[in-house]
């Protein structure tokens, strides 16, 4: 993906999530919608699934930046310390546990707050982007099992990571 292919699908995401968080009431952004995936006793709603894409985001951003500065293992949890491919069961544990400590933590968090959550992990991307080359957009982030795993392709998952957990609340109900 080019530059100016990935910035368009960020920004045309971003917006059309947006638009889409716009049309929904208080309780709408509130009510309990889909069981926590580490915790069975704990529901997310709408607002913690938008706050959840800035904790991915935020994520991606940080592997981009540790594989360009030299880190061998620069998405993390897909390799155990001792470099041993974790499982499924092992990289969906730590997964599910960070982004519950993230929900947790923004789960009195305003619909304001959180939408600058995500403004501000959307704009270290754009910055991220702005600082790589063409030929590091294409470079593979090794491990990274998102899109084509491309640095640029990770990135711009980001777009279709959002529109996975919309697609999750209307499933659930919104």
């Amino acid at each position: 993906m080019n530059r100016v292919e990935l910035e368009t699908k960020l920004n045309e995401g971003r917006n059309w999530l947006l638009a889409k968080y716009e049309t929904l009431s208080e309780e709408q952004l509130r009510r309990p919608l889909t069981k926590s995936e580490h915790n069975p006793e704990n529901h997310w709603n709408a607002l913690d699934h938008l706050a959840h894409l800035a904790l991915v985001e935020r994520n991606f951003n940080a592997m981009v930046r540790r594989h360009f500065d030299g880190t061998s293992n620069p998405v993390g949890f897909m390799i155990d310390d001792e470099g041993q491919p974790r499982t499924r069961d092992e990289i969906m544990k730590l997964v599910h546990a960070d982004t519950e400590a993230w929900q947790v933590a923004h789960r009195n968090d305003s619909y304001s707050e959180v939408v600058a959550l995500t403004a501000a992990a959307r704009g270290a991307t754009l910055a991220l982007i702005a600082g790589l080359s063409d030929a590091q957009l294409l470079e593979i982030l090794p491990t990274a099992p998102w899109a084509d795993g491309t640095i640029g392709g990770v990135l711009g998952a980001n777009a279709d990571h959002s529109r996975m957990h919309w697609k999750w609340l209307e499933d659930a109900g919104l």
